[in-house]
């Protein structure tokens, strides 16, 4: 038993260790294949028009990745997130202003466990420190994992859609 009690104590220690450690950074490109959500979106749409990929990095190793695109509106398909960045994109190049007021998360995915969670915690303290940024709004796969992962990271579910659905963060 107390084996047992110290093999779980240096488990805790060690996952709180890589979290401690942990940063946020922009990543020029990802992996596709690993993306569990959107494996069929390519590196060119993940950052063109105002989309951007970021990474928790632990010891030069990328742990968690989640995929933005940065609109005026909240899209209900991946057609319509396209579309929207765009648009997001030109007005705010003929304004000279920042892209979109609203962040969409439309994939993330861990390689560590704790990973998901913590980009999340993350991404939204970013956002809070954003001047322009004043949403948070994911576009989500329909499926319950997706639904129980929000839900359980604090945000509340904004509508559901044909083939998707919409959850928001608080800022």
């Amino acid at each position: 038993m107390k084996n047992l009690n110290k093999k779980v104590k240096e488990k805790i220690e060690n996952f709180f260790d890589w979290i401690k450690g942990a940063e946020l950074i922009e990543l020029k490109t990802c992996d596709t294949n690993e993306d569990p959500v959107r494996p069929e979106l390519d590196v060119k749409f993940r950052t063109e028009y105002g989309r951007k990929i970021y990474g928790v990095k632990y010891q030069k190793e990328i742990c968690a990745i989640m995929c933005f695109g940065f609109t005026n509106d909240i899209p209900k398909t991946v057609e319509e997130l396209d579309l929207m960045t765009k648009d997001a994109h030109l007005q705010s190049t003929l304004r000279d202003q920042n892209t979109g007021k609203i962040a969409i998360a439309y994939t993330v995915w861990s390689k560590k466990k704790g990973g998901g969670k913590l980009i999340v915690k993350e991404v939204f303290k970013k956002i809070k420190q954003s001047n322009h940024l004043n949403r948070l709004v994911t576009l989500s796969p329909l499926t319950e994992m997706a639904r129980n992962f929000h839900l359980r990271n604090g945000a509340f579910e904004l509508q559901i859609n044909e083939k998707t659905q919409n959850f928001e963060y608080k800022i």
